[in-house]
């Protein structure tokens, strides 16, 4: 998990400062032309610059993201959800420190977003790294893995086991008892 969070986060703060220390504000830098193209905007707002004068509540809120992420750390003992959580700390505290630490102000600072693809939002790779782990949250979850790597059908079954009057597991003979 640690070292998903560090990723994300040391590469959106190094692409964010290649960002703005070589491309001027509203600059656009075809890469694919006509697929992928740099756009670099600052955004005081969340996804597609909703809330744009509330940015102080989307600082709160990746506060209690990577807090909440941070204290669910001892119960994690899943690669997959090492890796989603680690990408949506990461991701989450790259955008925090843009909202604390750059323009206009301490905690509402505007977050540098710069890839661009056609008829879509502008975004960063913090946001790709939570968008990513929220991803995998979801598939994990549809496909019953806990955060302590067992499925809930193992869960389950050892729940009942557990429950069980000794010598019975719950299961019926081949007589249908």
């Amino acid at each position: 998990m640690l070292l998903c969070t560090l990723a994300a986060y040391v590469i959106d703060q190094l692409t964010k400062a290649w960002v703005v220390s070589t491309m001027s504000e509203g600059q656009v830098i075809p890469v694919l032309p006509t697929l992928l193209s740099w756009r670099f905007i600052r955004n005081p707002g969340a996804a597609f610059s909703i809330g744009t004068d509330y940015t102080w509540v989307f600082t709160i809120i990746m506060v209690v993201v990577a807090v909440a992420i941070a204290l669910q750390v001892r119960n994690i003992a899943s690669w997959g959800w090492s890796v989603a959580l680690g990408l949506v700390l990461g991701g989450a505290l790259g955008n925090l420190t843009d909202r604390l630490l750059r323009e206009p102000s301490f905690g509402q600072g505007h977050v540098v977003d710069f890839i661009a693809l056609p008829n879509f939002a502008i975004f960063n790779i913090a946001d790709s790294a939570v968008v990513s782990g929220v991803v995998l949250i979801c598939i994990l979850t549809l496909r019953g893995i806990g955060m302590d790597g067992r499925r809930s059908s193992d869960t389950q079954a050892a729940a009942r086991a557990a429950d069980a009057p000794e010598g019975r597991t719950g299961e019926r003979d081949g007589d249908g008892r």
